[in-house]
């Protein structure tokens, strides 16, 4: 009985090491500048902007602000439109992050709302590790599928295409 939780708790620890040390490579490495949380200063949302949020801890969801709302897809595999509340319910916060520049000016790009709105009501086979929230935000700011899937591939994509490291800032809604 004991041998199963040490084994889980073996999992979550490398987790946990494997999430830090890509952090600090990151960081190092220009990627990103700031991580969920470690930002005091809030930003205004911006639609075309995008957000994330945690999930206990561990995780982060991502999705696309657009008009006060959040156009995500959901574990369903329904691509849909929230309330910033109901984007961080039932999730380990309540605080939305939004990628900002080292000017703390919420990175946007009209392209990437107008193809996550051509999206709302579709259904995609969701799975959570091969295709989830990351890959849609990608795919919605690229117009192809890029096979991301982790939120530090989304980072280094978000890196990529803006030209400069990403700064996750609190949303001052």
């Amino acid at each position: 009985m004991a041998l199963p939780l040490i084994v889980l708790g073996a999992g979550i620890a490398a987790a946990y090491a494997s999430n830090q040390i890509s952090k600090h490579n990151d960081r190092k490495n220009g990627i990103v500048g700031a991580f969920p949380g470690e930002s005091k200063f809030t930003v205004e949302p911006q639609t075309g902007g995008i957000v994330c949020c945690d999930v206990y801890e561990m995780f982060e969801h991502s999705g696309i602000w657009v008009d006060g709302n959040v156009i995500e897809l959901q574990g369903t595999g329904l691509i849909r439109g929230i309330s910033p509340s109901r984007f961080t319910h039932d999730r380990s916060g309540n605080t939305i992050y939004v990628a900002c520049d080292c000017n703390n000016t919420p990175l946007t790009d009209n392209t990437l709302m107008q193809r996550a709105v051509s999206k709302l009501y579709e259904y995609r086979d969701y799975h959570v590790v091969k295709n989830n929230c990351n890959r849609f935000v990608a795919e919605c700011l690229s117009g192809t599928d890029q096979g991301i899937t982790t939120f530090t591939e989304l980072n280094h994509f978000l890196s990529d295409h803006f030209g400069q490291p990403i700064y996750w800032l609190p949303a001052a809604v």
